[in-house]
């Protein structure tokens, strides 16, 4: 699934290509696009309809476009959308499920999702309960949300008092959206190989300067992603213009499994987590004595 830095990249490309455009034609196919909007995919469309998109706004993983009624389109990449601008006389792609096209005659937005996990859909702005700088607020379905790190609202003596109360695994609070926002599998991993500890540690077990590190740590791995476009294993993860990131090529453990530790040459080691699967080095990362022990396959 997109994180941070991926949806940062798309947010940037919209705020070049469709922000300021008056939207003349929506044309939202199917159901299942629409799902969060009341009314589904005709009341979206028509909710669309002769919008101005105001901006390109960003919370972590939550991408929306304000448009000039109080509402907002929030679109959710699940794990395989893709926003692309493309010039509107190119045919639908496959797996097409949303379109925009604009006054103005120039490209239209469409919105591509392999496996339909994604969506759109356009709730109303609501004031920012964490105070922070987004003009006209946010979703009414994103108001839960927490501040990521790139965010001036981000408080990071705060977040490292929530990951230090925390007594399930450091990973699983990092991986928590109401805690911080924008931080997924990849991103954790590293920022945990980075900083040398294990993602299975209890966050109760975290001193004050190491929970604070450790959000430093997110913060510069991502800030590094974002440089190189975000991370791309296959062509699902593009900008608005179909070109891959690169951040693939820098990452120490994650999908690294049976490989050398970069730091200190160990094998790094593969676990089941929560449904997902942790990346780590042994020798770098001490396993708890209750944590699995992980495989290099």
């Amino acid at each position: 699934m997109p994180e941070l830095p991926e949806v940062e990249v798309v947010r940037r490309g919209l705020a070049d290509h469709v922000v300021g455009r008056r939207i003349e034609l929506a044309d939202v196919r199917g159901e299942r696009v629409a799902r969060r909007h009341p009314g589904g995919a005709d009341a979206l469309a028509r909710a669309l309809t002769g919008r101005v998109l105001t901006a390109a706004r960003r919370r972590g993983k939550f991408l929306w476009l304000p448009l000039d009624d109080g509402h907002a389109l929030l679109t959710h990449l699940g794990m395989s959308g893709q926003m692309l601008v493309l010039p509107p006389e190119e045919p639908a792609l496959r797996h097409e499920h949303a379109r925009l096209d604009f006054t103005d005659g120039g490209p239209s937005l469409r919105f591509v999702d392999q496996r339909t996990f994604g969506g759109w859909s356009a709730p109303t702005l609501l004031p920012d309960p964490f105070g922070g700088d987004h003009p006209g607020g946010v979703p009414a379905t994103a108001t839960h949300i927490a501040p990521d790190p790139f965010e001036p609202a981000f408080d990071p003596a705060g977040v490292a008092d929530r990951l230090r109360s925390r007594r399930g695994p450091v990973k699983r609070a990092l991986l928590d959206q109401g805690v911080v926002s924008g931080v997924g599998n990849i991103y954790a991993d590293e920022a945990l190989w980075r900083i040398g500890l294990h993602g299975e540690r209890p966050g109760t077990a975290l001193t004050g300067p190491t929970a604070r590190r450790l959000l430093e740590h997110l913060q510069e791995v991502m800030g590094e992603a974002l440089d190189q476009g975000g991370t791309s294993f296959d062509a699902l993860y593009v900008n608005v213009n179909g070109a891959s990131g690169y951040f693939d090529r820098r990452l120490a453990v994650y999908g690294q499994q049976g490989r050398e530790c970069p730091r200190c040459g160990a094998t790094v080691l593969r676990s089941p987590f929560d449904g997902r699967s942790s990346h780590w080095c042994p020798r770098c990362q001490t396993r708890p004595r209750t944590a699995p022990r992980g495989t290099p396959h």
